[in-house]
């Protein structure tokens, strides 16, 4: 199957894991732990075999302020992030993870990301990414269902049932 991401960076592709991967199991274990917001998500960096970053969406800022402004607000899902610093691109799961591994001394290039919890990923967390000099990219098999909203058999909000 085909999947047709809304963006996708030219000479990147996304790869796939099943649920039982145990990078994978760490990062949807991490987004139980850790977030805050209906729309869970979190990335493990791997390197040699060993996790090096963990990062959530927008944890540490949706903690401090009490939860997601928008989620508050009752925004609709994928608008007026600016309301919210924790849906800032910045604090994705993918930047936090590439912050949370730099700010540990640790060396991202050759690095792989596993990111639980979505089905593509935004602009600037590829930016990231790359600037970061992560190799490839794993989504849970079948996210494209899992998580996109506009799939009828989502799991947004019981991912944990």
């Amino acid at each position: 199957m085909v999947v047709s991401y809304p963006y996708l960076p030219k000479n990147r592709e996304i790869k796939y894991v099943p649920e039982d991967n145990e990078f994978m199991a760490k990062s949807m274990e991490f987004a139980r732990q850790h977030n805050t917001v209906k729309h869970i998500g979190a990335a493990v960096i791997v390197k040699e075999g060993r996790v090096i970053g963990y990062g959530s969406i927008g944890a540490s800022v949706h903690a401090k302020q009490g939860g997601c402004i928008r989620e508050k607000m009752n925004v609709p899902t994928g608008t007026q992030y600016e309301l919210c610093e924790g849906c800032d691109s910045k604090y994705h799961s993918e930047a936090d993870a590439i912050r949370d591994a730099k700010e540990n001394g640790k060396d991202t290039r050759g690095a792989d990301l596993y990111l639980w919890g979505h089905w593509w990923l935004c602009e600037p967390c590829w930016n990231a990414i790359i600037e970061a000099g992560i190799r490839d990219v794993y989504l849970l098999k079948n996210s494209e269902i899992l998580f996109n909203k506009e799939n009828p058999k989502n799991v947004i909000g019981r991912q944990f049932e």
